[in-house]
């Protein structure tokens, strides 16, 4: 098993505090996080200005619109026949449920990220993100960058993301605060250094090895 908390204060010691996800509402999350799928931000963010821009991202309104002026809107985000039944399947979701996110989480209890995944286009690692930025939840991303990231660092059998998100044990003290910024920090992280291996030598975690790997590459060297 991984213990991730001393690479998360490192992280946290050289890059400070990310208040990561970029967003001012729940329900903005939600759609940017449906949005983002395949894209990068900025595309994404073009989408989500538009939904602003014509429905002030509520819930009704959004789904008052029809199919066609969904797409229309979602378009610079890409895949915007598939993002648009996604968001509209996931909004009507919230939308049973008043948006009540407390109540969802109590109502669901641990059978509520497998509901998530049951909703059209929600993979694991959009249904974590939600679990963590919506529902509050102490839960670690696994994304590409947290893949490549723990890769970098020497750990075996990080490739997939469940693989990986299942040798990563939280404790218990672990909040969703922490879950937050820990995310935040990997994908900053990420940006900055692992587009290559090369890249990634330069920062500052490359000489931050955990020991047990150090001690199995100078047994390589022998």
């Amino acid at each position: 098993m991984i213990d991730p908390i001393p690479l998360y204060r490192t992280m946290y010691q050289h890059m400070g505090p990310q208040h990561w996800w970029p967003a001012d509402t729940k329900i903005e999350i939600v759609i940017g996080a449906i949005l983002v799928q395949n894209t990068n931000w900025n595309n994404a963010d073009l989408a989500l200005e538009n939904l602003r821009r014509t429905t002030s991202l509520d819930v009704k309104r959004i789904l008052a619109l029809s199919v066609t002026e969904v797409q229309d809107l979602v378009r610079p985000s890409g895949f915007y026949v598939n993002k648009t039944k996604s968001l509209l399947s996931v909004l009507s979701w919230f939308n049973e449920h008043h948006c009540h996110f407390e109540q969802m989480v109590i109502d669901y209890g641990r059978s509520l990220r497998q509901r998530l995944l049951k909703l059209p286009g929600i993979g694991e690692e959009t249904a974590d993100s939600l679990l963590v930025y919506v529902f509050d939840q102490p839960i670690f991303i696994a994304d590409k960058y947290a893949r490549k990231l723990f890769s970098f660092l020497g750990y075996q059998n990080v490739e997939k993301y469940d693989t990986l998100k299942k040798q990563v044990r939280l404790p218990q003290n672990f909040t969703y605060q922490d879950a937050q910024e820990f995310h935040g920090l990997i994908d900053e992280f990420g940006k900055r250094y692992l587009k290559n291996r090369s890249q990634f030598d330069t920062s500052f975690l490359a000489p931050n090895k955990p020991a047990h790997l150090n001690e199995k590459n100078k047994t390589r060297k022998k």
